[in-house]
């Protein structure tokens, strides 16, 4: 018997194997998956929507979780309803409940922003497939566990500690492996972007959705098992259709190195755009054998293929250390962590802060009272969830501010063209770093108006101006982080882009924990009031328009530079990315 069962181990190990290679020889090629690259698209976009950062619809998850009863145990006895398990459960809430939720969202909301670093690396490692397998697969967890908590919450209670980190990292884990995916679409690319940053600043709807069908009758344990089966079929999409591989960047297009040539001359329905892409491919392919030319090869490589390979060895030799201390960098680690700390406050305390507005800081002691506090906060929870769906339009908005004119820039300064007398009028190129830095202090000025604005309405006593204020939010979400991004992309070497992005992230988290003490000011030495919390975070927003005033002086920097090269240009090529 002891000898069957060790023959059955070393059996079972070699079946994980075989399943493992089987798992990885699923995965398709990177040439299939360009022909498949709108079902993953498609699918991406919808699976950021439900399954990302879903968690920031906490206000709706808030609500069902005090109705099952969760750290209900900490609240006076005389304030607890107990029926038979068979029956409804019947949960009063109190602050020290109110506390350890908003505990456990704390944490989560912090485990979302911050592991974008190490995914970041690990993605340059092993490419998007395993992020999103491993993402996938804690989401689906977490779901599970909080299912499972439901059925004792005296005794299980602890678990949504654990639950909603593994929510907030597999939903990060989804966002931050579909990013490079956008690389297969050409001159689409930045349109997939803006839907996929799109679709994850509006999986706040999530959780309201699943309010609504929570108050249809369906059961918590129910609709959290559905949601872990759905991340289920995240896992076999992924098995099935992402490659091993990593997406080549834009510049670097290896999926379409292997398209034979014959396909531009025979395909009788080639589009203008086709045709520029397959020129614009070969031109690269030739342009990157340039050290190859003492082998014979006859290729013609103009000066300006030259001086573009030498920027970009210009880029990689610019030390990280150097756009790690720059100064653009700083005060936008400053402008993100204010603007990250305003977002996730307001929708910690969003339920609390309704109830205030309904009651005007009285004990509501009588049942119609409490009966209209919550009716009142579950109204316009379900309205801020689905206010959350503007993300969708308002992200390819800013991409539109960010992409304002590029096409018609150049890369670098270039020698002003020879004048005939003054019969000749040069006209002034417009440089790309130049046009991005403008593009970028607009957009950086745009959101942290609309971030002031915002705070503004946070202080008016109005519940019907709530509604104002909620769209406000969520214009905000779809705007800073594209308009950082875009920023970074336009001052920094692009081997830089992904640990800068993971340490404003990171950053930004770190704000965010903040929230978790100003909340309990609120609900304990405030009573409820969030004025003066509100107040303070109006006043310290205000730091965000430091970022664009640097911006702008950069940019009149960069202007007299440039200026001086279009007179008198220099020899050698020009680092396009020198970090200020």
């Amino acid at each position: 018997m002891m000898q069957d069962e060790s023959l059955g181990r070393p059996r079972s190990s070699l079946s994980a194997l075989l399943l493992c290679s089987l798992s990885a020889s699923m995965a398709p090629t990177l040439q299939v998956a360009f022909r498949r690259r709108w079902w993953m698209a498609g699918t991406a976009v919808l699976e950021n929507l439900f399954f990302s950062a879903v968690l920031l619809g906490w206000s709706s998850l808030l609500i069902m979780l005090k109705n099952e009863g969760f750290y209900s145990s900490l609240c006076p006895a005389e304030n607890i309803t107990n029926t038979t398990q068979n029956e409804q459960h019947q949960w009063l809430s109190c602050n020290q409940q109110e506390k350890m939720l908003n505990l456990g969202f704390t944490i989560g909301s912090f485990v979302l922003s911050s592991t974008t670093l190490p995914l970041g690396i690990l993605m340059d490692r092993f490419g998007p497939r395993p992020t999103r397998l491993v993402g996938s697969t804690c989401f689906a967890v977490s779901c599970t566990l909080m299912a499972l908590a439901s059925r004792d919450t005296k005794v299980l209670s602890p678990l949504i500690f654990l639950a909603l980190s593994l929510n907030g990292f597999g939903g990060i884990c989804l966002t931050f492996s579909s990013l490079t995916l956008p690389n297969m679409f050409g001159n689409l690319r930045s349109t997939v972007m803006a839907l996929l940053i799109g679709s994850y600043t509006s999986s706040a709807i999530t959780y309201p959705g699943m309010k609504l069908i929570y108050d249809a009758g369906v059961s918590f344990m129910a609709i959290m098992f559905t949601w872990s089966g759905l991340a289920f079929l995240i896992f076999l999409n992924c098995v099935l259709n992402w490659p091993k591989e990593s997406f080549p960047s834009p510049e670097d297009v290896n999926y379409k190195e292997k398209m034979k040539l014959r396909e531009l001359a025979l395909d009788h329905k080639v589009t203008g755009d086709r045709f520029y892409t397959y020129v614009t491919i070969v031109g690269q392919r030739l342009s990157q054998k340039a050290p190859s030319l003492e082998e014979g090869a006859d290729i013609f490589i103009s000066s300006q293929d030259v001086r573009g390979i030498s920027e970009k060895s210009a880029e990689r030799s610019v030390p990280l250390r150097k756009s790690l201390f720059s100064a653009i960098f700083l005060w936008s680690l400053l402008t993100m962590g204010v603007t990250q700390l305003r977002i996730i406050f307001f929708m910690a305390s969003m339920n609390r802060m309704l109830e205030y507005l309904v009651i005007s800081g009285q004990e509501h002691e009588t049942e119609n009272l409490k009966q209209r506090v919550t009716e009142t906060v579950e109204f316009y929870s379900s309205v801020f969830g689905a206010a959350q769906l503007l993300c969708v339009l308002t992200s390819p908005l800013i991409g539109y501010i960010m992409d304002w004119k590029i096409k018609d820039c150049v890369d670098i300064p270039t020698k002003a063209p020879a004048r005939d007398g003054a019969a000749t009028n040069s006209v002034r190129p417009r440089y790309l770093k130049i046009q991005k830095l403008t593009n970028a202090i607009n957009a950086f000025t745009l959101t942290n108006l609309l971030l002031v604005a915002f705070g503004i309405t946070c202080l008016i006593n109005s519940l019907h101006l709530q509604f104002l204020t909620f769209v406000l939010l969520t214009v905000i979400r779809g705007f800073y982080h594209s308009a950082c991004g875009g920023l970074y992309a336009a001052v920094y070497p692009t081997n830089h882009f992904g640990t800068l992005t993971g340490l404003q992230s990171l950053t930004s988290a770190m704000f965010a924990l903040l929230q978790q003490p100003l909340f309990m000011a609120m609900v304990g030495p405030l009573k409820g009031e969030a004025f003066w919390v509100n107040l303070g975070l109006l006043l310290f927003s205000l730091l965000g328009f430091l970022l664009p005033c640097y911006l702008f002086c950069y940019r009149a920097q960069l202007q007299r530079e440039y200026a001086t090269h279009w007179e008198d240009p220099p020899k050698g090529p020009a680092n396009p990315k020198v970090t200020a």
